[in-house]
């Protein structure tokens, strides 16, 4: 756990010539003292949630692309959420639009990943959508204007992972499972963007579109109606880089740093 007094986010500089955001929701594993309190598991078991529920060592993917762009003005900027998405899911909508509500894990997570309780279904979800969602949402389209302030555009990479095996939880889990899975948008990820993710991925055997999990990360500002801003998700299956579930990563890890840093270079 960690002091409320430590930030919930960070926005890491990269080139002020560079349009590229590489977004990391779901990297952490830290729920705040103020959170736990509202958490019906134990300590033990909420260990096992951790380790289903975070996109484990992609902060450090993120990283690591980040540090082997190939040159300084390449070099992207990263967001990188500090709290786990038990605290909140800032990649939820915060209303009836996002489908995961139904399997209880809207923005505030009411159930686990294998469907059992994590919060009293009736909790006031108000509070921490107003303590940790909001203040992410407008930091993060914060960060995509000054993109586009900066070089007339801006351009999102989702970077998430998921297991080899479908979990409770999945709407959709009965599809596809790449190695990696790219989440598009109608509006947002044009055919080039795809393009060139498939390319600097094809060294990891499958890549697939939209299966298991579809879609990619805009803010609302912009959602929809601002084609300056593209985006495109990175879903990476777990075993092509660590021991499931929340184990250590791999040497599987280096490649694909360098896989997204060539796509960040390209971008």
């Amino acid at each position: 756990m960690s002091p409320a007094s430590q930030p919930s986010f960070r926005l890491h500089p990269g080139s002020p010539d560079s349009p590229v955001l590489l977004h990391v929701p779901h990297g952490s594993r830290t729920v705040r003292d103020d959170v736990r309190g509202g958490i019906v598991l134990d300590d033990s078991a909420l260990e096992r949630e951790l380790d289903h529920i975070t996109d484990a060592h992609t902060a450090e993917l993120a990283a690591r692309a980040a540090d082997s762009a190939v040159c300084a003005a390449a070099r992207p900027w990263r967001f990188v959420n500090a709290l786990s998405r038990l605290v909140v899911d800032p990649e939820r909508f915060p209303d009836d639009r996002e489908e995961m509500r139904a399997v209880g894990m809207g923005a505030v997570y009411t159930r686990t990943t294998h469907r059992a309780p994590l919060r009293a279904p009736d909790v006031d979800q108000r509070p921490l959508l107003e303590r940790y969602f909001h203040p992410y949402a407008r930091a993060m389209t914060e960060a995509v204007d000054a993109r586009i302030a900066a070089t007339g555009r801006a351009v999102v990479v989702d970077v998430h992972s998921y297991p080899t095996a479908p979990l409770p939880y999945e709407l959709h889990g009965t599809g596809p499972r790449p190695a990696i899975c790219l989440g598009t948008d109608p509006f947002h990820t044009p055919p080039e963007l795809r393009a060139l993710a498939e390319e600097a991925f094809a060294g990891f055997g499958s890549t697939g579109l939209d299966s298991p999990f579809a879609g990619t990360y805009v803010p609302l500002k912009h959602y929809g109606t601002d084609r300056r801003v593209t985006s495109l998700m990175i879903e990476i299956r777990r075993d092509t880089y660590m021991t499931e579930p929340g184990g250590p990563a791999g040497p599987g890890l280096d490649a694909l740093a360098g896989a997204l840093a060539e796509l960040v270079s390209r971008l």
